[in-house]
């Protein structure tokens, strides 16, 4: 019988848990202390994080890293960007080659830049890097402990591994489509989360749909600007773990950055919101090093820009949200026309065969001598 371990028991980590439980996994939730893992054992819910849905009976927390690791086929690590590499250096003595260890993190390392995979990476023996993946998708964590539909993507480099990591997590209910795209899949849930801030702080501010929906394309484009920069396939940013997340983030009542953008909207501080909640809103760090990602290749990314300058510079929301949908006088932003221009033509270069599409010119009739 198959086993899993889960580093991190807040909401996502728990939610994972609870679905490969239902699915008849036996999972290790690891909890960082004995009292965290047994209140979560006697309460057989996580009453702080994800109150609500109910341990299965193959589901238990536990504060020893090792028994939480023992026969275990995979390692998936829901913790916050800023403290993956602290927690895979924990793990990473566990390890054997056939462990999947899969990043379930939406978020950036602040000061490289880095994604996940590649801090993972890192962190442990070069035999192990094949077995890494990376979960990311329109994934609101309540939602899919309650066993609501839901669909999520699973990027690794070797697509029989990310298969793998399929049969592990995929259920009637969670439902798991793979990639080999891992930068695009990894790029997609952490920059979404710099555009839904911007998104909450229109909101907050008493704009529309229209502005919404505008900003949220805008917001998209730079994405895929930004993402396939850096090697990522432009494909990936309109599917699940990129325009579908963007999405269920921007809508979501439970979503953390939309939340955090409509609350400084009201006039608070970043560091009064941050403090106040008991999750990690991903975006305020990530704009951060997205901001410095962008200016280190040279790319105008305006939105990601102003989100930035708010969170880090005192830029004043409401004067950013007016900029936020002006278009830029250099006109360099990738606008819709230009990044469905961008898609076409990236679709003819890479599968574009005129013989496959076209049908082959006809032969002259030979009628013969007409003199």
């Amino acid at each position: 019988m198959s086993k899993a371990a889960i580093i991190g028991s807040a909401s996502w980590g728990t939610a994972l848990g609870v679905i490969l439980a239902r699915r008849g996994i036996w999972v290790k939730l690891w909890a960082r202390d004995k009292e965290t893992a047994d209140k979560l054992n006697l309460a057989r819910e996580n009453v702080t994080y994800l109150p609500g849905p109910k341990f299965p009976s193959r589901l238990s927390a536990t504060s020893s890293l090792e028994e939480a690791m023992d026969k275990a086929d995979g390692v998936i690590l829901a913790v916050p960007s800023g403290t993956m590499r602290s927690n895979i250096k924990q793990v990473r003595d566990y390890l054997n080659d056939s462990s999947l260890i899969v990043s379930a993190a939406k978020g950036l390392e602040v000061g490289s830049g880095k994604r996940m995979s590649q801090v993972i990476a890192e962190e442990i023996d070069a035999r192990f890097h094949n077995n890494i993946c990376v979960l990311s998708g329109p994934n609101i964590a309540h939602e899919a402990a309650q066993g609501l539909l839901s669909v999520t993507v699973i990027a690794a480099r070797d697509a029989a591994v990310a298969e793998r990591a399929k049969q592990l997590i995929n259920s009637n209910q969670f439902y798991v489509f793979t990639s080999t795209d891992v930068i695009g899949v990894e790029l997609g849930g952490a920059l979404k989360n710099v555009i839904t801030l911007g998104v909450g702080m229109l909101d907050g501010l008493g704009n529309g749909s229209n502005a919404k929906a505008a900003l949220m394309i805008r917001g998209l484009s730079e994405v895929i600007v930004l993402g396939t920069t850096f090697g990522a396939n432009p494909l990936t940013f309109i599917g699940l773990s990129g325009l579908g997340d963007l999405v269920v983030t921007s809508f979501s009542p439970l979503s953390r950055n939309y939340y955090v953008g409509k609350e400084i909207a009201k006039g608070r501080s970043v560091q009064e919101i941050v403090a106040s909640m008991p999750h990690v809103a991903e975006g305020v760090s990530t704009a951060l090093a997205a901001w410095q990602l962008g200016q280190k290749a040279g790319l105008s990314l305006p939105i990601i820009e102003k989100v930035y300058k708010v969170l880090y510079e005192g830029l004043d929301v409401r004067k950013a949200a007016s900029e936020l949908l002006e278009y830029p006088a250099d006109g360099e932003s990738l606008e819709v026309t230009k990044l469905l221009r961008f898609l076409l033509d990236y679709l003819r270069i890479r599968w574009y065969q005129p013989g496959t599409f076209l049908p082959e010119p006809e032969e002259p009739e030979d009628k013969g001598d007409t003199k």
